[in-house]
């Protein structure tokens, strides 16, 4: 015969056995430790640090940290450790010391990393959390759990600022809208949009190189979008970068062969830069032993067509030039005063340029833009120049000390000029470039 008291312990037994036993609730998600961290430990360590890592999730923190203090500072995992058992027992400070020490040994431990986030986002310090997702992004670009953080952030903080700014500029506010639009792009730097809206607060702001590089950068990560490029192209009209604005125009066009307003800015630009229908031999300036008055005459028509007029209703009366290829800029620099016409109405325009020529031709040039208020400052003082070849009673003596200041053209060695010597396509190119870069 059982026993009662023998059978209650038995029937309590069964029931234990049969019941369902709930596991623990879950405390934190963690990350797992990277193997190749774990990797280095040994067997002990390894359990150690499973056992540490499995109080950590469920919210034991006493017990990690009993586990971690035996491993001690030197382990790897210590510092990470530690900062979560900070973060259980409340402790941000503490937390996030600690895992900054952990990542100082390790930059790209995801744990930390995330850790750090955590903390930073429950303190409202939404711009630090994020750095922390970006680093966790960089060190595991491929952990959905990661960029799935990452991604949330950004943009609930870029919406969140997108609206603050546009909140601001309704109310006429443009500081607080740059600055909103600035804060935008910290958490997505590729967003078009921001950029655009960017660019016009500074445009009416007066801040138009700022403008110009955000308007650059849209046009950058949408090479394809015609309205993108269409603003950068407006823009850099407006900034009389005019080449430049050709350029981008004509990738409009090529996208889009139906828009006129496209069409009609790049036949503008091309006449404005004097390269519309440009004859071939103005190409081959540059490879030319001597060059021509003709050519001199085209290179600075083009060169310097956005600060010459057009020529005067009533050009000089020049005999020789209907068969120059370069008749219009010969028209053009003659009735500007900056080529000469000789009196016999003739301007010679095969004739070959020498050094002393071209002298006098940039310091009539030089003249002309003075006179329309451009500013070209020397970089030396004329009387100090010394030249071995070109005394002062010398004709060209004056023309050649001042481009000599200007540093547009040099001598050689022996402080020699060679006044009568021919100019070269090259020679040419660099001295009006040089002057270009003055005035620019």
């Amino acid at each position: 015969m059982v026993k009662k008291g023998t059978l209650l312990v038995s029937l309590c037994l069964a029931l234990f056995a049969c019941a369902t036993v709930e596991p623990p609730t879950l405390v934190l998600e963690l990350e797992s430790l990277p193997t190749a961290l774990v990797s280095s430990l040994t067997l002990e360590e390894r359990i150690a640090v499973e056992d540490v890592w499995k109080d950590i999730r469920y919210g034991r923190a006493a017990r990690a940290e009993k586990q971690l203090q035996k491993l001690g500072p030197a382990s790897p995992v210590y510092f990470v450790g530690m900062g979560y058992v900070r973060t259980l027992l409340q402790d941000p400070a503490g937390a996030e010391d600690n895992f900054r020490l952990a990542l100082e040994n390790a930059p790209d431990l995801l744990p930390a990393r995330l850790g750090l986030a955590q903390i930073y986002l429950d303190a409202g310090r939404d711009e630090d959390a994020f750095a922390e997702y970006r680093g966790a992004m960089n060190a595991a670009p491929d952990n959905a759990n990661v960029r799935s953080a990452f991604e949330l952030l950004r943009d609930r903080k870029l919406a969140e600022h997108r609206d603050s700014a546009r909140a601001f500029a309704a109310e006429g506010d443009l500081e607080q809208t740059r600055e909103a639009y600035r804060k935008a792009l910290l958490y997505d730097p590729d967003a078009v949009d921001i950029h655009l809206a960017l660019a016009e607060v500074l445009r009416s702001e007066d801040r138009a190189e700022e403008a110009l590089t955000h308007l650059k950068t849209a046009a950058d990560l949408e090479p394809e979008d015609t309205l993108v490029l269409k603003a950068y192209a407006e823009a850099l009209f407006r900034a009389q970068q005019l080449e430049a604005s050709l350029a981008v125009f004509e990738k409009v066009r090529e996208k889009d062969p139906a828009d006129r307003d496209a069409q009609a800015r790049v036949e503008t630009l091309k006449n404005r830069l004097g390269i519309f229908e440009l004859p071939s031999q103005y190409g081959s300036i540059a490879n030319a032993p001597v060059v021509s008055r003709e050519d001199i005459a085209a290179l600075i028509g083009v060169k310097f067509n956005a600060v010459l007029p057009a020529p005067s209703n009533r050009p000089p009366i020049i005999v020789d030039i209907a068969t120059s290829w370069a008749s219009r800029f010969i028209i053009r620099t003659a009735s500007l005063g900056i080529l000469e016409v000789y009196a016999n109405h003739t301007f010679e325009p095969k004739k070959v340029v020498t050094r002393a020529d071209m002298a006098e031709t940039l310091l009539r040039l030089i003249g002309y833009l003075r006179r329309r208020n451009v500013k070209v400052i020397q970089t030396f003082a004329p009387e100090k120049i010394q030249v071995s070849d070109v005394p002062p009673e010398h004709v060209y003596y004056q023309p050649i000390v001042q481009v000599l200041a200007y540093q547009l053209m040099d001598v050689n060695a022996q402080r020699a000029f060679r006044p009568e010597q021919s100019l070269s396509g090259v020679e040419a190119i660099k001295a009006l470039d040089l002057l270009l870069a003055l005035i620019q």
